[in-house]
C-alpha cells in the first residue's frame, strides 16, 4: 500500500515513539526527517538534537529513546543511533518493492492532494500593452505557469490572473497615433494590424516629444478614455486587443496556458480605485503629504528615518500603482473568496509588496487570507550583465524564443533518424524546454547567467539531459515489447536497483518542498539525481541481455517504467514536454 511521502510516515512514526518513551509532543514534521547522504543509509532522524536541551537530556540519550520506542519494523530495518545524536534509518526492501508494485497502477505517482483545497488567485507574466514582451517577462511567465501547475496538481484551485498594463495617460498618445495610421472607432478597418509593437510605441513616442498639437490631442485623448467616450474605447479596445495577439503568440510558443480569460488589466480595476482610496481615508489611514493622499504603513522608513509612502491619489487627482495594487486585492479578496494571493514579480518590487500587505491588513482586507511576493532574480548575459539584443537593446521574447529553436535545431539535424518534420517538432520541444529548465533550475531569487551550450547540454542538469534519459527509457520499453502491467513484481538484488527506487519514492516529498517555499529548482533538482540514478542503474543493471534472467528483466522494467512516468510527469509539472524519441 503507498505511503505517499516516506519521509511523514517516518515523522508519524518518530512522532508516536517519543510519545511514549518521554511523553513529548511534536508534529512529523518537527521530527526532522531528512534524506541522508551516508551510503547505505536511507534517511536521517534529527530531532534528538533539536530537543535535547528543552528535555535536558544529552542528545544520543533521546535518539536511542527513539530508536527504543520506535514502531517500524514494516517500513525500517533496525535503527542506530549514529554521531552525536542522530538517528538512521534504512527502508526494508521488502516494503521497498511493496511501493514499486504500487507505483505502477498510480498516475500521480505517489502524491497524494491537499486536505484542505485552496482558492490561489496568482498573478504572472504582467507585459504592458503596445510593447513587445521582452526578456524581463520570461521569468515571470515561466515561473508563474509553473507554479500554476504545481498548485492545481496539489488539489488546488487556481485562478491565474495576467495583470496587463493597459490603462493610464500614454494611452491618449497611443490612440492618437493609431488614429493617425488610419484605424477608425467602429473598426471597418480590420485589416489593419500593427507588425512591430515596439516600433508603434517609439513613433507615438517621438510624434508626442516633436509636435506641441499631437501633444495637445493626446491629452484631450487622455480624459475622453477616463471619461468613458465610446469612440475613443473602441480604438482603446482595438489596441488592446491587437496587443494581446502578440502577447498570445508568445504564450503559445511557450507552452503557457494564458488566455484573454485570464486578463485582468488595470482597466478592470479602474472603477474600484475611487472607492478604495474613501475607504482607506474613511478608517483613518491616509495622510496628503505635499498634496498627495497617501498610505504610510508602520514600520518603513529610509535611511534618514523617514516614513515611506504609498501614495494612493496624486496631487492632479490620478491614481498610482499602490491604488491599484489594493484594489485588486480587495477584489480578489472580497468578490472572488480567494484564501491565497500571489504575485510572481521581480524582487525589486519586494519592499512595494511588503507595505502593501502591510497596508491591506491594516484596511482589513488581508485577515486570515496569506498573501505573498514571489521574487526572483534577473537573466544575465555572459558577460555578467543583463541580457540585452545585439543591438544592444532590451531584448524581444519572440526573438529569443525563436533563436532557442534555431539552436536546437543544429543540434537535432545531427541525428538522422528524423525526416524534417520530426526534426522541426522536436527542436521546437527541445529549444523552449531548454529555455524553461535553464531558467525554473535555478533558484528563483538568484540571477542566473545565459548561455546556450550549457541549457541545450546533453550532460548536467539541463532539460535536454532529461529528455534524453527519458527517450533512452522508452526506446528500452519499445524494444521489450511489453511494458509491465500493475502487479508486476520489484525484486531489488542490486545496489543500483536499490538507490533508483528510494529516489523514485521520493516524487512525493520533492513536489511538496517545492511548493512550501514555492520553488520550482527543489523539483528541478530531484528529478535530475532520478535521471542520474537511471543511468547508474542502466550501467550496472542489463535489462534486455540474453543473460539477464526473466525475473530480473521484468523487474528492471519495472524500475524503467516508473522512472519515465516519474520524469515524464515531473517535466510536465514544469510546463516541459518529454517526447517519446529523441
Amino acid at each position: 500500500m503507498l505511503q505517499g511521502d516516506v519521509g511523514v510516515e517516518l515523522g508519524r512514526r518518530v512522532a508516536a515513539a517519543l510519545r511514549a518513551a518521554l511523553g513529548v509532543e511534536i508534529t512529523p514534521a518537527e521530527a526532522v526527517i531528512r534524506p541522508s547522504a551516508r551510503e547505505g543509509v536511507d534517511y536521517q532522524c534529527n530531532v534528538a538534537m533539536s530537543l535535547a536541551k528543552t528535555l535536558k537530556k544529552a542528545p544520543r540519550e533521546v535518539a536511542q529513546a527513539v530508536v527504543e520506542h520506535l514502531d517500524a519494523a514494516d517500513l525500517v530495518e533496525t535503527p542506530e543511533v549514529a554521531g552525536p545524536g542522530f538517528v538512521n534509518l534504512v527502508l526494508r526492501a521488502e516494503w521497498l518493492q511493496e511501493q514499486a508494485a504500487g507505483l505502477l497502477g498510480d498516475e500521480r505517482m505517489g502524491a497524494t492532494t491537499a486536505e484542505v483545497a485552496r482558492r490561489v488567485a496568482i498573478d504572472l507574466s504582467s507585459p504592458n500593452v503596445a510593447k513587445e514582451m521582452h526578456v524581463g517577462h520570461l521569468r515571470s511567465s515561466i515561473i508563474g505557469d509553473a507554479l500554476v501547475r504545481l498548485l492545481r496538481f496539489a488539489g488546488h484551485e487556481v485562478i491565474p490572473h495576467n495583470h496587463l498594463g493597459d490603462w493610464g495617460t500614454p494611452f491618449g498618445m497611443l490612440i492618437e497615433h493609431l488614429i493617425d495610421e488610419g484605424w477608425s472607432a467602429d473598426g471597418t478597418d480590420a485589416d489593419h494590424s500593427i507588425g512591430d509593437l515596439n516600433g508603434f510605441y517609439v513613433a507615438a513616442r517621438k510624434k508626442f516629444d516633436a509636435d506641441p498639437e499631437f501633444v495637445d490631442r493626446a491629452r484631450l485623448r487622455v480624459v475622453a478614455l477616463q471619461g468613458g467616450d465610446e469612440a475613443t474605447l473602441s480604438l482603446w479596445r482595438q489596441l488592446v486587443d491587437e496587443s494581446t495577439r502578440h502577447f498570445e503568440k508568445v504564450y503559445g510558443t511557450l507552452g503557457i496556458g494564458l488566455g484573454p480569460d485570464d486578463v485582468y488589466g488595470e482597466s478592470f480595476y479602474n472603477p474600484y480605485l475611487a472607492e478604495t482610496v474613501a475607504e482607506l481615508e474613511a478608517k483613518g489611514l491616509t495622510e496628503v503629504s505635499d498634496g498627495a493622499v497617501c498610505v504610510f504603513p508602520p514600520g518603513f522608513a529610509n535611511r534618514e528615518g523617514d516614513r515611506l509612502p504609498l501614495i494612493v491619489r496624486k496631487r492632479d487627482g490620478g491614481y498610482n500603482y499602490a491604488t491599484t495594487d489594493f484594489a485588486t486585492i480587495r477584489y480578489w479578496v472580497r468578490e472572488r473568496g480567494v484564501t491565497d494571493l500571489l504575485y510572481v514579480v521581480g524582487t525589486p518590487q519586494s519592499q512595494h509588496f511588503r507595505m502593501v500587505f502591510t497596508a491591506a491588513r491594516q484596511a482589513g482586507w488581508l485577515t486570515d487570507q496569506h498573501a505573498e511576493h514571489i521574487g526572483f532574480g534577473s537573466i544575465l548575459g555572459e558577460d555578467g550583465k543583463t541580457i540585452r539584443s545585439r543591438e544592444g537593446g532590451t531584448l524581444k521574447l519572440v526573438d529569443l524564443l525563436t533563436e532557442a529553436v534555431d539552436h536546437a535545431a543544429a543540434v537535432i539535424a545531427e541525428r538522422t533518424a528524423f525526416d524534417a518534420d520530426e526534426q522541426a517538432a522536436l527542436a521546437r520541444i527541445v529549444g523552449i524546454g531548454a529555455v524553461k529548465y535553464a531558467d525554473l533550475s535555478n533558484d528563483r531569487e538568484r540571477d542566473y547567467v545565459f548561455t546556450w551550450a550549457k541549457m541545450l547540454a546533453k550532460e548536467g542538469n539541463t532539460s535536454v539531459y532529461l529528455q534524453y534519459a527519458n527517450a533512452r527509457i522508452r526506446s528500452i520499453l519499445r524494444n521489450a515489447g511489453d511494458v509491465p502491467a500493475p502487479g508486476a513484481r520489484v525484486v531489488l538484488t542490486e545496489p543500483a536497483e536499490r538507490a533508483l527506487l528510494v529516489k523514485l519514492i521520493g516524487f512525493p516529498a520533492a513536489i511538496e518542498a517545492t511548493l512550501e517555499s514555492y520553488a520550482p529548482h527543489k523539483l528541478g533538482t530531484y528529478l535530475f539525481e532520478t535521471a542520474t540514478a537511471f543511468t547508474g542503474f542502466y550501467e550496472s543493471c542489463p535489462i534486455l541481455k540474453p543473460e539477464t534472467t526473466p525475473e530480473a528483466r521484468e523487474s528492471r522494467l519495472v524500475l524503467a517504467l516508473l522512472t519515465s512516468r516519474v520524469l515524464t510527469l515531473g517535466l510536465s509539472l514544469l510546463g516541459i514536454e518529454a517526447p517519446e524519441r529523441l
